[in-house]
């Protein structure tokens, strides 16, 4: 994709962070935006900052875990636009942080159901519309350099499982999508100056309703959050790197160790079944 002005694009989480920063770079870029958030305010917010001549902006108080309300503002934002050509399935939570056998049913509810089955029925909702126009597009898949390995002591294993889906899903899409003329990218972005650690105060009551998670300042998720990259940086790269087709976007090569690290340990583990004979 890389003709955007005149297009519309669809953005979950769009209110703050890494999805406004898209936004910001969408509407720079001529196209009209929808975006979808949980939290009005902000989305109000957003709206006013990126409406302008010859750039419309629509918005949805939504919470992507509800399949019908993402189905009915897929329906009006092609009511309103006629078309849409990019979808980012950017909304995410950070979750609980604590370890996995401390996790209770409505962790995993809360967490699987915004970052894993959110982004499922973003594809439920938009590829019908996106296949039917036939102009192509692009699918943007937020995961996490978290969906790329693990960080110790954090408790963030809820979080990863559906990080490292959401790899795996869109690598799976990006075959499936290939004869139709849409591209598919996944995001696995490091620190970015967002509230997602914070992310609890806005769970719904059927997850266990609004918490707060008690974290230090000076913890490194805080301070990571507090020093990440700037979103309308990642905007502007994530442009680019829908221009340039590119599948992984990653955002902080201080990562590499982790990555390879692992990346090591499943070589090692390809070896040691070719020392078996298998």
């Amino acid at each position: 994709m890389k003709d955007f002005a005149g297009k519309t694009a669809f953005i979950t989480g769009g209110a703050s962070g890494i999805g406004l920063g898209m936004a910001r770079a969408f509407a720079d870029a001529g196209m009209n935006v929808a975006l979808a958030d949980i939290e009005s305010g902000p989305l109000a917010k957003a709206k006013a900052d990126i409406e302008g001549p010859g750039v419309d902006c629509l918005t949805f108080n939504l919470d992507v875990s509800d399949r019908g309300a993402v189905k009915q503002a897929a329906a009006e934002t092609v009511a309103a636009f006629g078309k849409v050509h990019l979808l980012c399935n950017n909304a995410g939570v950070g979750g609980v942080n604590r370890p996995l056998d401390e996790a209770d049913d409505s962790d995993w509810d809360w967490v699987v159901g915004v970052n894993l089955m959110g982004a499922i029925n973003g594809l439920q909702a938009f590829l019908p519309l996106l296949k039917t126009h036939g102009e192509g597009g692009h699918i943007i898949n937020t995961s996490s350099v978290s969906g790329l390995r693990v960080f110790e002591g954090r408790g963030q294993g809820i979080y990863a499982t559906t990080k490292y889906a959401l790899v795996g899903m869109s690598e799976a899409l990006e075959q499936d999508l290939k004869p139709h003329g849409i591209g598919v990218s996944v995001l696995c972005p490091g620190f970015v100056k967002t509230a997602l650690p914070d992310a609890a105060r806005n769970r719904p009551d059927r997850f266990g309703g609004p918490a707060a998670i008690e974290r230090s300042a000076d913890s490194s998720l805080s301070a990571g959050a507090a020093a990440g990259m700037e979103p309308d940086d990642f905007g502007k790269m994530i442009l680019a790197a829908i221009e340039k087709d590119e599948f992984y976007i990653l955002t902080d090569s201080r990562e590499r160790e982790l990555i390879q690290a692992r990346a090591d340990r499943l070589m090692a583990a390809i070896d040691r079944a070719q020392e078996r004979n298998f």
